[in-house]
């Protein structure tokens, strides 16, 4: 495991860097010009949830994305987006955790990367119009990516000058999970439809192999605090970048009795899911990751976190399609009334997303119990899935409330379940 390294001052005397890095009183000392790696005790920096900012930006463009045109093609594209967002994201959480973020070079490269963030996320919504605009826009998303990608492994490579290992691992990833990826990436940026979407999602499926065939080897996580918070704060975002839906949703139209509900009672889905997350699957997955050791660990970090928090947070982002459709619908009081059922993707979307997530959360205390699946939330989950037919033959906001119960009964239900086997 990764310490933390003293702190030296101007007379050559050391003292241990705690969690907060080197004393407050000691200013002189702060090491200003290398990376400064970290200690078990580490917790998230300032500096990583200001880098979280233009994140809550990129989940609310994703879905800016999928409203524009919600189609099976258009909502199979968000996801690749989605994944592919996620990808960079995470890459930063694993640098934070080993190398504090708030020191030395990398305040600059997370800087950078923010940057390069925004750029990328600028460019989602017409990431699929064939560069007709003033600039490529698939093609400066792409190109966006592949930089942030270079500059995580380039942070790593500075940050463990002695670590062969690590930089054995650094080496194959560039040549396996970012090179080709990217390649794939750019070829399919001069494509439309479903040619660049498939290609896009080849680029996906096998950048996530390879990580996954490479990911218990050289990397490490050496604060299992700070990375379990780290991913609860993104599913917190994405939490709210659903809330945010509901307002730009009725951007424009009068506030109606209908709009009201709605909208309470989307919140109240979103509450029912922060539930569950935060104090029924966050808590035992941190415990687990704490006591896991060595590439035990990583391998856990990355199949419980990199790979399982995906589905919560992509579907958060697809429920948010549904409620932002349902809305919509609701406060356009000129053309529906309140007896109207969603169609299409955005019926499917509204109580699929929240499987998503569910599923997503049965997924995680499988991997963090050895193999033994919660019932009840595996079974919300596959029937929300499944309820997209159901939520096209009934009324929009009947639905909206049927899923606020459902997923209300799942935390409750899930509650005395984990008591029972406790």
């Amino acid at each position: 495991m990764t310490t933390e390294r003293d702190a030296t001052n101007d007379t050559g005397k050391t003292h241990p860097a705690g969690r907060g890095g080197p004393r407050r009183g000691d200013a002189r000392s702060t090491p200003r010009r290398r990376l400064v790696t970290t200690g078990a005790d580490h917790r998230v920096t300032p500096a990583e949830l200001f880098f979280d900012l233009v994140f809550v930006y990129a989940f609310t463009q994703v879905t800016v994305l999928l409203a524009a045109d919600p189609t099976p093609m258009r909502l199979l594209g968000g996801c690749v987006v989605l994944a592919l967002l996620w990808w960079c994201w995470c890459c930063f959480a694993w640098l934070g955790n080993v190398v504090r973020a708030d020191t030395g070079p990398l305040l600059g490269v997370l800087l950078t990367a923010m940057a390069a963030v925004l750029v990328v996320s600028l460019t989602v919504p017409e990431v699929f119009a064939g560069g007709d605009g003033d600039v490529n826009a698939p093609l400066i998303f792409v190109l966006g990516y592949g930089a942030l990608r270079v500059l995580h492994l380039v942070a790593y490579w500075m940050a463990h000058p002695g670590d062969d290992r690590l930089r054995s691992t650094i080496r194959t990833t560039a040549l396996t999970s970012v090179a080709p990826p990217f390649l794939l990436l750019v070829v399919g940026s001069f494509f439309t439809g479903w040619a660049q979407i498939l290609i896009w999602l080849a680029a996906v499926l096998i950048d996530y192999a390879a990580i996954y065939a490479t990911g218990g080897s050289g990397w490490r996580v050496a604060a299992p605090g700070h990375f379990a918070e780290r991913h609860g704060l993104i599913v917190m975002i994405a939490l709210g970048e659903s809330i945010i839906a509901i307002g730009v949703a009725v951007r424009g139209y009068s506030t109606t009795y209908g709009v009201l509900a709605a909208s309470v009672v989307g919140l109240l889905v979103s509450a029912a899911l922060w539930r569950l997350y935060f104090h029924r699957v966050a808590e035992p997955a941190e415990e687990e990751l704490t006591r896991a050791v060595d590439d035990g660990r990583t391998r856990l970090a990355r199949d419980v976190y990199t790979f399982l928090h995906l589905p919560l947070v992509g579907g958060v982002v697809v429920s948010a399609l549904g409620v932002k459709e349902l809305l919509h619908q609701i406060a356009d009081t000129g053309h529906y009334d309140l007896s109207e059922p969603l169609h299409g993707v955005g019926a499917w979307a509204l109580a699929g997303g929240a499987g998503l997530f569910l599923l997503g959360a049965a997924a995680i205390r499988w991997r963090t119990t050895g193999g033994r699946a919660p019932a009840v939330p595996a079974a919300g989950g596959a029937v929300c899935l499944a309820a997209g037919p159901a939520v096209e033959h009934v009324p929009g906001l009947a639905a909206l409330g049927a899923l606020a119960v459902v997923t209300a009964a799942v935390v409750w239900l899930y509650g005395r379940e984990a008591g029972a086997t406790a």
